[in-house]
């Protein structure tokens, strides 16, 4: 290692250049030959500067000096604060605790009393400065235009030529353009609405007003009066509907699952967001097992846990006379393969169900009781034309919907 100390205007520098040496050896009969490269800065040879020390050198600087060759040198060590590891030092003192306020005008009288940069031309309204910037033609566009002929027919021609704008607007809604117009344009094409004035092809679309809906009126239905009457299986209930009632008891779900075992005309029971839990769903499971004459079950959003659910389900196949089964949005939103398998091939069992109302992850089980809801609807419509047929005694068709 070697240290230079050159002198530049009362600047002292100092410059440590390392030297390598290649060593050979060629065999053991053969000498060993070292060899040196020449070492210089700015064409002084470096080698008389090798037996210098260090620490001499920086002794022999004054503080003035030193605090030159500190600005040259930054040194990488996380342990120095950052007001000593950079070259600036701030030789003012300090004029007391942060005024934000006065600092922000202070900087707004700078910036107001600051000149600003003379224009090299100045302003003239209505003169361009500098070259005009002229849009290059679109030359292979308009060549792709010239060679693109369609021979569509004479008639087909004279009545595209003769087309208003919006004729032309709404038969390309009609082919199913979507990016040649917005979205007011397709919607107003499809309903046939005609076309909103003034938009074109180049149309924007604007935010149209939310239409405000008015808020579902309460359920004003009276538990207590209504369990009363399914216990004397009153013949005017055919439709119970609890949709949406907060703070029923379980004392009233249990009397109403006690009565639903003896309903007779009862047909369609809602018991969506009523807060039931797996208990009270298992006495609903039970009941169903001995009522034979409801149609509609719907116990969405509420709180049963997928094992209850595939109970439910089971409960159906004892009667066989439930046609809608409705039981998503529960406290667990994803059911699993293994529960999923489970209603499916529970729901494969029943040839009476026609609608189902869950939410089922996996696709195979969507297939499979999609197709065998859809076998139940055919066997449901066909048993249907055959009743009629046989009691009407001519041959003429019905059609159901699905």
């Amino acid at each position: 290692m070697e240290t230079v100390e050159e002198s530049y205007d009362g600047e002292i520098r100092r410059k440590v250049t390392r030297t390598t040496y290649k060593i050979e050896e060629t065999s053991s009969t053969t000498t060993t030959t070292t060899s040196a490269t020449t070492r210089k800065l700015y064409g002084k040879d470096l080698t008389e500067y090798d037996d210098m020390d260090m620490d001499q050198l920086l002794a022999q600087l004054s503080p003035e000096e030193i605090d030159i060759l500190a600005k040259e040198v930054d040194p990488d060590d996380n342990l120095l604060p950052p007001s000593q590891r950079c070259s600036y030092l701030c030789e003012k003192g300090p004029t007391g605790p942060l005024n934000r306020k006065k600092l922000i005008e202070h900087i707004n009288k700078q910036a107001l009393e600051t000149p600003d940069m003379p224009e090299v031309k100045p302003y003239v309204p209505g003169v361009v400065r500098g070259k005009k910037w002229i849009p290059p033609e679109n030359i292979q566009q308009k060549e792709a235009d010239e060679q693109i002929a369609i021979d569509l027919g004479d008639e087909y021609e004279a009545a595209l030529t003769d087309a208003s704008q919006e004729e032309l607007i709404d038969l390309a809604a009609i082919l199913g353009f979507h990016s040649m117009m917005n979205q007011d344009q397709y919607h107003a094409s499809l309903l046939n609405k005609g076309q909103p004035i003034g938009l074109g092809w180049d149309g924007i679309t604007k935010a149209s007003q939310p239409k405000p809906f008015p808020m579902d009126p309460p359920n004003t239905t009276d538990p207590d009066k209504t369990i009363q009457q399914v216990k004397d299986d009153d013949s005017s209930l055919i439709d119970l509907n609890w949709n949406n009632i907060k703070n029923i008891s379980d004392e009233k779900f249990e009397h109403l699952f006690d009565a639903l075992s003896t309903s007779t005309h009862l047909e369609t029971l809602s018991l969506a967001n009523t807060g039931m839990t797996d208990r009270l769903a298992l006495k609903l499971a039970d009941a169903l097992e001995l009522n034979s004459t409801l149609r509609v079950i719907n116990v969405e959003t509420n709180f049963i846990s997928p094992p209850v659910v595939v109970r439910l389900v089971k409960s159906l196949l004892t009667t066989k006379s439930i046609e809608e089964f409705r039981a998503s949005n529960q406290r667990s939103q994803v059911l699993g393969n293994k529960i999923e398998m489970e209603i499916t091939g529970l729901i494969e069992q029943n040839p009476t169900i026609l609608r189902l109302g869950l939410h089922l992850e996996y696709n195979d089980a969507r297939h499979r009781i999609a197709a065998h809801l859809q076998r139940n609807l055919d066997r449901r419509r066909t048993s249907a034309r055959f009743n009629i047929r046989l009691g009407g005694g001519s041959s003429f068709k019905i059609v159901g919907k699905k």
